[in-house]
């Protein structure tokens, strides 16, 4: 039984993922199961990067990713409820893998895109969700 639903979304293409959180929330309606929105805000890779940036930037872009994916649901699901809001920092499939562990999620809703060229070389974030999380994984396409 479904009890748990989590679903990725992606910032920077708000348009494309409206209708992938709005599946993720027919999906909880039907199953009369919780849900949860993850977004992923990048790191710096390497820990020289970082020092290239102001004290506080990531601080600053956590906040912001915060406000943008609040408004981004309430916009989106004005009439849903209540959402819990998670905001990770890192490469995206480890922490969306790390968002199912501590959500405890027994579905997860993903969208695909077409594949860019570093896509076709190293899979895509929704291929490595599906390949290693341990529930069910819904690829939503556009």
């Amino acid at each position: 039984m479904t009890e748990h639903v989590l679903c990725a979304v992606d910032l920077t293409h708000l348009e494309a993922e409206k209708p992938l959180l709005g599946r993720a929330a027919e999906l909880a309606e039907f199953y009369g199961a919780s849900l949860s929105v993850v977004t992923v805000v990048p790191d710096y890779g390497m820990s020289i990067v970082g020092s290239y940036f102001q004290e506080g930037t990531m601080k600053s872009a956590v906040a912001s990713a915060n406000e943008q994916l609040h408004a981004f649901v309430a916009e989106t699901l004005p009439e849903f409820g209540k959402v819990q809001h998670i905001v990770e920092v890192g490469t995206a499939y480890e922490q969306i893998l790390d968002a199912i562990e501590r959500s405890q999620a027994d579905l997860v809703v993903v969208g695909a895109h077409k594949p860019n060229l570093m896509d076709k070389l190293q899979g895509p974030n929704s291929a490595r969700v599906a390949r290693k999380a341990p529930c069910s994984v819904l690829v939503v396409r556009d």
